[in-house]
């Protein structure tokens, strides 16, 4: 993996970045920038720019200073906030109560990146939080649970661990059996403890196949990109939902 900036359309930008485990394997990690109405731009999620890619953000920014929030999305992803917030010092920043706790030295936004209040100042951006599994688990290695963020323009799907795409290349995928979209590793230990909740979870993911199914590109962090046909998203979404139901139902 390498950091990169990609541009998926002249208002969307995923950046593909490095998270190494002990030093040495690098799993990757990403955030997107997104512009908004009348020039106004926000980041879903944090991550620490350099190079090629800081100077890309802060021209199309104005120096950072047409950022007006960053979104972290996802309770786990902690590492970059405190340099992301040096770098956006007039930017609002929103997280889960995770993050206020892991950084308390960022001055988060009292309403919650998982708020209806927070959400609804962003009607360009569609939110889902995933039912029937813990937001924030107990278990600090479960992390299956994020906010999905949708911008219907685009046709971008920012996720965090909750989907997953294995980083394949294309001839591999058409001779092996390889679902396009996987569910976290991690999910059977984040459902909620009550008899209902795998099904919940593939019921919300059903819907998630239905209301934005014009998904395009799925921007999975820890992975890759991967683009879509017309109503291909849906359909492979689908196909895991029907595998793993089986598996869900009772695993609570």
């Amino acid at each position: 993996m390498a950091e990169e900036i990609i541009e998926l359309s002249g208002d969307f930008w995923n950046i593909r970045g490095d998270l190494r485990i002990k030093g040495i394997l690098n799993v990757g990690t990403q955030c997107s920038l997104v512009r908004l109405g009348e020039g106004r731009f926000v980041f879903l999620d944090s991550y620490t720019l350099t190079g090629d890619i800081r100077e890309r953000v802060m021209e199309l920014t104005d120096q950072g200073r047409a950022v007006e929030a960053v979104l972290n999305v996802h309770p786990f992803h902690t590492l970059h906030c405190a340099q992301m917030a040096k770098d956006f010092p007039s930017a609002t920043f929103y997280g889960s109560s995770r993050h206020a706790r892991q950084v308390p030295e960022v001055s988060w936004a009292p309403d919650k990146v998982e708020s209806h209040a927070a959400r609804a100042r962003y009607p360009e951006l569609a939110f889902s939080l995933p039912e029937g599994i813990d937001y924030i688990s107990d278990i600090e290695g479960v992390h299956a649970g994020s906010l999905l963020v949708f911008h219907p323009p685009s046709g971008a799907l920012h996720v965090d661990d909750t989907f997953n795409v294995l980083p394949l290349p294309e001839i591999a995928r058409k001779v092996l059996p390889v679902q396009q979209i996987a569910f976290h590793p991690t999910l059977k230990d984040a459902l909620e403890d009550t008899p209902d909740a795998g099904a919940r979870f593939c019921d919300w993911a059903e819907r998630i196949a239905a209301e934005w199914s014009e998904t395009r590109t799925l921007c999975a962090a820890h992975s890759t990109l991967r683009r879509f046909e017309a109503g291909a998203f849906s359909k492979a979404l689908r196909a895991t939902i029907e595998k793993a139901r089986p598996k869900l139902a009772g695993a609570s």
